[in-house]
């Protein structure tokens, strides 16, 4: 949620520069979750299937989103970015982002709420890439 403004650096007199920065809270209190986020979401109830079927996907146990991003974090220099507890809020919140959806699907159909193919569902390559291959499996055999 501290994602709507910038700053400035004017250390070094009148040559700016706008840079990131991050507060600390990128990820919010892990015991809090803002469900004002998903205002937008559960009033359009529009998303693409891709995002829709990785959504899926990344709510099953084998592919949990948590422990993808605690995978990926091991490689970051500051090692440890994110404590368990915020990694498990992730879980959680991913939840809370499928039900609004069910609940869209339900009262929209789901061909109102989901829209598009799943040609480009995983484009990512290259070393790590645990999901794409699954994904596709997945989705031939109908099981997302």
């Amino acid at each position: 949620m501290d994602r709507h403004h910038y700053e400035t650096f004017e250390k070094f007199g009148n040559e700016t520069f706008i840079i990131h920065l991050d507060n600390g809270r990128g990820f919010g209190k892990h015991s809090h979750d803002e469900l004002s986020i998903l205002v937008p979401l559960s009033q359009c109830c529009r998303l693409r299937k891709s995002t829709h079927l990785r959504l899926q996907l990344l709510a099953k146990e084998e592919y949990q989103l948590s422990r993808l991003m605690e995978e990926s974090l091991l490689r970051d220099r500051l090692h440890p970015v994110l404590i368990q507890p915020h990694l498990e809020a992730m879980d959680r919140r991913l939840r809370l982002v499928l039900q609004v959806l069910a609940v869209c699907v339900e009262k929209e159909g789901y061909s109102n709420v989901v829209e598009g193919k799943t040609h480009s569902l995983y484009p990512y390559s290259g070393q790590g890439s645990r999901i794409k291959h699954t994904a596709y499996t997945l989705i031939e055999n109908k099981e997302v």
